[in-house]
């Protein structure tokens, strides 16, 4: 019973993750690398139809591959994000412009998900994306 339960959670974080990887698609502010890294590894534990999904999804595959494999990303997919974190918050911090409470809790949110993409290992994939 209890492994039918863990089965279950692991497999609805997997599909809440794709939600939120899509969403972050279309708004700035949230990211969808980390999301469906997050969503291969749940269906790497519980659905391999879901799991070779992602990986051979014509948008985000190669990627996700390359993660799968070894656990690295591009130089340039690390620099794209790193710009975009940086306009997304710098814009948000913008917006809330008098309010230092919430300027800086974005301030610390945007600083973790920085020091996150800095310490993503790169390489170039050996494969055509």
């Amino acid at each position: 019973m209890k492994k039918r339960i863990k089965h279950f959670l692991i497999f609805s974080c997997g599909w809440l993750c794709v939600i939120l990887g899509i969403i972050g698609a279309f708004l700035p502010v949230m990211p969808t690398t980390p999301f469906m890294i997050l969503a291969l590894g749940c269906f790497a534990e519980t659905s391999p139809r879901f799991h070779a999904m992602l990986l051979n999804n014509r948008w985000i595959g190669g990627p996700l591959k390359q993660w799968d494999q070894t656990k690295t990303v591009r130089r340039r997919t690390k620099i794209q994000a790193l710009i975009m974190l940086i306009i997304a918050f710098g814009f948000s911090i913008t917006l809330l412009w008098g309010h230092i409470e919430l300027q800086l809790m974005l301030l610390v949110l945007a600083a973790v998900m920085i020091g996150f993409v800095l310490r993503l290992k790169e390489a170039e994939p050996k494969y055509e994306d």
